[in-house]
């Protein structure tokens, strides 16, 4: 079985679950609805994928690992829906659909992604059936930590503040780490801190995701470049318009990509053993690259 026929498979399991969990914990209200809207956008669930590879390495329960894909989804569509506003990146439309704030208001938009945050940690507190509080704090903690002021919090202001600035390389990194690398390292990393993994793994786990994700903005710069409406589902090319900083502007395609395959490659040999046991994750990277076509 190929990795896209996993990714949809994957994708089809969670959404139908997560329908379920969100009708339950959601009533009919105006904000419940924009909630509900939000976290339905129409993605490939990339992030509640990687929670899933993880948790079957790290042996954690079904219902841990859908209650940690479930929150980091939660986290991910408030980011979204933020993003989206005018205030932020501007965008109508996310995914081939309006954005919450044009389906709603834009009152509505920013209640509905600050109650998404907040039900993020309502059920990672409140729903894993994993009996080990030390972890479930420190599982808490981090994604805190993952999202906040030292975070994707950080990573969208500073893709605010590079607006129409020379940016040096690095700093580029680092908004893209922060930005995109962090939930997908809190979302690789999640189930080994839950399961109190060794710290090697963890800090294994980490590393692979924060990898994942700077390769995944890297190639969505490249998407945002080169791609159409239809096969993207929302406005091409804002990256230049809004002069954002990006490393595809800095120093162009063919450096990017040999970027990216140059840090893939030096994972592998610094990981080989474990990458031996677990090929699918060397997949899992090279997917990231094959997004670009």
């Amino acid at each position: 079985m190929n990795l896209n026929t996993l990714i949809n498979n994957n994708k089809n399991h969670f959404d139908k679950k997560f329908k379920e969990l969100l009708n339950n914990n959601l009533d009919r209200s105006i904000l419940s609805k924009a909630m509900f809207y939000g976290c339905n956008n129409g993605g490939k669930r990339i992030r509640p994928f990687l929670v899933n590879e993880a948790s079957k390495l790290s042996n954690i329960n079904r219902n841990d690992s859908f209650i940690i894909a479930a929150s980091i989804e939660a986290i991910h569509s408030y980011s979204l829906i933020h993003d989206d506003l005018p205030s932020m990146d501007n965008d109508d439309y996310r995914r081939g659909k309006l954005s919450t704030h044009k389906k709603f208001n834009e009152a509505t938009a920013i209640l509905a992604g600050d109650a998404l945050h907040d039900l993020a940690f309502a059920l990672l507190s409140g729903n894993l059936k994993n009996d080990n509080y030390k972890s479930k704090l420190e599982l808490i903690n981090y994604l805190s930590l993952c999202i906040g002021h030292k975070g994707l919090a950080l990573g969208q202001s500073l893709d605010l503040e590079f607006e129409n600035k020379k940016i040096n390389k690095s700093k580029i990194l680092n908004m893209y780490i922060n930005k995109t690398g962090k939930l997908f390292e809190f979302s690789f990393s999640a189930p080994f801190i839950l399961a109190n993994s060794k710290k090697s793994d963890i800090l294994f786990a980490k590393e692979f995701g924060r990898l994942f994700g700077l390769i995944f903005q890297v190639v969505d710069d490249l998407i945002d470049e080169i791609g159409t409406f239809k096969k993207i589902g929302k406005t091409p090319g804002k990256d230049i318009k809004q002069g954002k900083s990006t490393l595809l502007g800095l120093i162009g395609e063919k450096k990017v990509i040999d970027m990216c395959n140059n840090k893939i490659n030096l994972f592998i040999k610094n990981h080989r053993v474990i990458l031996n046991r677990n090929p699918i994750l060397i997949t899992m990277l090279e997917y990231g690259m094959k997004r670009i076509n």
